[in-house]
C-alpha cells in the first residue's frame, strides 16, 4: 500500500517524486535497466522563457509550432510555469551551462524567435538532469517491472497490475502517475530508448481511457540511421541553431527550396522536404563546417566524440542523415493538472499525456519542459485532496506476456507504421495498415505486442479521421 504510484523513471516520474512531501510513502516502477528512458537520450536542452518580458513570446511560438491546435490555457501554463520549475532545479543544485561570467548559455532552436534553451553537459541535457533526478529522488525504485493492468473500478483507480520475475501482483496506492514516455518501437527508424513502445497507451485504449492528437506523430529531420538497431543517433536541433547546415551531395542547401527559414523551419517542415528529396535520389548530410574543432568539441562533445569513434573525421567530415520518428504530441487525455477524465485519482503526465500543449507539431526542447511543469502540477494537484483507500480484490486472469512468433509481428508493425504512417502519408495506404493490423490482431499474439498494436491502431484511425494535413499530419492524395 503507497500513498503514490508512479511508472516510470524519466523526467516527468522523477521530478514528481521530488515534489512529494517526505512523508509520504512512494513507488516509482521501471522497465530495466532505469537508464533507459527517452530523457536519458535528449540532447538539445529545456526551452524556458527567458523572463517574464519573454513569457508571450514563448507562447506565441508554441502556439505557432502547434498550428492552431494547441489548448491556450496549457501553453500559458507551460510558458509561465518554466521560469519556476528551471529555478526549482537550480535550487535544488542542478547546474545548466553557463559562460565564463557565471552567465546561463541559452541557444536557439527551430521555430523559436530566440535563444531560449537551457542545456547541459553541452548535449547531454537529459543524461546530465536524469542523473541529478535519479541522486535526489527520495521514492522507492523498482527495475524490471512490467505494469499490465490499471486497477480500476467504477471510475476510480486503486493500483496497478505488474509482472515482475515470471510473478504477477497487485499494487495499491492512494494516487497512481502514468509516466512510461512515447510511442517509439512501433517504428522502424526511430531515436526513443529501446523501452518505449506505446504499452500505457495501448493499455489505456484497451481500458477504454481516451487517447487525444493520435494522428501527430512528430519525426525529428537529422538522425544517423546507418546502424542495424531500430533505435537511431538523433543529432540535436541545437547543433542547427548555433550554424550546422543540411546539404546534399552537391553541396547544396536545398532546404531553402522548401521554406525561407531554411534549417530553422519547423521540424515537420524540415523532415518532409529531406524524405522528398532523398526520394528524388539524393544524398543528404548534416554540414559542420561552420564550427572549429574547438568550440564543437567544447559545445557538443557527446556527439563530438561519438563520431570520432564511427569513423568520421568531425567537424571537418559530413555525417548522412535520415528522418526517423521522434515525439508523440498526443497520448492519454488529460486536464492542465494531469487528471485523466473519468478515472478519479489517475493521472498522465510527459509524453505519455495529452495535455493539448503540443496541439499538432511540438516546439523544440518544450519536451522536458512539459514533464517539469505538468508533474509538478499533478502532485499539487494531489495535495489538495484527500482519500483513504481501502484495499479491495481484483479478479486476476493469467496472462501470456510474449509468444514464439510476436518477434515477427512486431518487425512487420514497425514497417507498416513507417512505410503507410510516416512523415508522408496516403488515405489508401493508411486504409492498408488499419487492415494489416487488425488481421494482426486475431492472430494468437503476446499481451504485450497486443498492447502494441492497441496504440497504433489509434494512431491509424486518428490519421484516417483527420482529412487535412496539419502540422505532423501530413495527408498526400488518396
Amino acid at each position: 500500500m503507497y500513498d503514490y504510484i508512479i511508472v516510470g523513471a524519466g523526467i516527468a516520474g522523477l521530478y514528481a517524486s521530488l515534489n512529494i512531501p517526505a512523508d509520504k510513502k512512494v513507488l516509482i516502477l521501471s522497465k530495466e535497466p532505469v537508464w533507459e528512458c527517452n530523457t536519458f537520450y535528449a540532447q538539445g536542452g529545456v526551452a524556458t522563457a527567458v523572463d517574464e518580458e519573454d513569457i508571450p513570446s514563448h507562447i506565441q511560438d508554441t502556439l505557432a509550432a502547434g498550428a492552431g491546435l494547441c489548448d491556450p490555457k496549457a501553453v500559458e501554463i507551460l510558458s509561465r510555469n518554466s521560469l519556476l520549475v528551471v529555478e526549482d532545479l537550480i535550487a535544488r543544485g542542478f547546474e545548466f551551462d553557463k559562460d565564463e561570467e557565471g552567465h546561463l548559455l541559452f541557444t536557439k532552436e527551430a521555430a523559436h524567435s530566440r535563444a531560449r534553451i537551457l542545456h547541459a553537459g553541452g548535449d547531454a541535457t537529459g543524461r546530465e538532469l536524469h542523473r541529478f533526478l535519479l541522486r535526489n529522488s527520495p521514492a522507492k525504485l523498482v527495475e524490471g517491472v512490467e505494469v499490465i493492468d490499471l486497477l480500476i473500478e467504477d471510475g476510480v483507480c486503486h493500483g496497478v497490475r505488474v509482472r515482475k520475475g515470471g510473478e504477477q501482483s497487485d499494487i495499491y496506492a492512494k494516487y497512481v502517475l502514468l509516466a512510461s514516455g512515447g510511442i517509439g518501437s512501433l517504428y522502424a527508424y526511430h531515436t526513443n530508448a529501446t523501452t518505449i513502445s506505446a504499452d500505457l497507451q495501448g493499455l489505456a485504449a484497451l481500458r477504454g481511457i481516451e487517447l487525444k492528437d493520435m494522428e501527430f506523430t512528430q519525426f525529428h529531420p537529422t538522425v544517423f540511421v546507418h546502424s542495424k538497431r531500430a533505435q537511431k543517433l538523433l543529432l540535436t536541433e541545437a547543433l542547427r541553431g548555433e550554424g550546422a547546415t543540411v546539404v546534399d551531395e552537391e553541396n547544396r542547401r536545398f532546404l531553402f527550396d522548401y521554406d525561407p527559414r531554411g534549417e530553422l523551419a519547423p521540424r515537420d517542415i524540415v523532415s518532409r522536404a529531406i524524405y522528398r528529396h532523398q526520394k528524388e535520389g539524393h544524398s543528404v548530410y548534416l554540414d559542420f563546417s561552420n564550427f572549429s574543432e574547438e568550440f564543437f568539441k567544447k559545445r557538443f562533445p557527446t556527439i563530438y566524440h561519438k563520431f570520432r569513434n564511427l569513423g568520421f573525421y568531425v567537424p571537418y567530415d559530413k555525417v548522412p542523415i535520415s528522418p526517423a520518428f521522434h515525439f508523440m504530441m498526443g497520448g492519454i487525455k488529460t486536464d492542465v493538472w494531469g487528471r485523466v477524465p473519468k478515472v478519479r485519482y489517475l493521472y498522465a503526465i510527459g509524453e505519455v499525456a495529452c495535455t493539448g500543449v503540443h496541439g499538432a507539431n511540438r516546439l523544440a526542447s518544450n519536451s522536458l519542459l512539459e514533464g517539469l511543469v505538468f508533474s509538478r502540477r499533478a502532485i499539487e494537484d494531489t495535495l489538495l485532496q484527500k482519500r483513504e483507500v481501502p484495499i479491495k480484490s481484483f479478479q486476476k486472469s493469467p496472462i501470456t506476456l510474449m509468444l514464439p512468433k510476436d518477434s515477427d509481428f512486431k518487425h512487420r508493425l514497425r514497417s507498416i507504421m513507417w512505410q503507410k504512417v510516416g512523415i508522408i502519408r496516403k488515405k489508401s495506404e493508411l486504409k492498408e495498415a488499419l487492415e494489416e493490423i487488425e488481421q494482426m490482431q486475431k492472430e494468437p499474439i503476446g499481451y504485450l505486442l497486443k498492447l502494441r498494436l492497441s496504440c497504433a491502431k489509434q494512431i491509424v484511425q486518428s490519421a484516417l479521421r483527420r482529412d487535412k494535413s496539419i502540422g505532423a499530419h501530413y495527408i498526400e492524395g488518396e
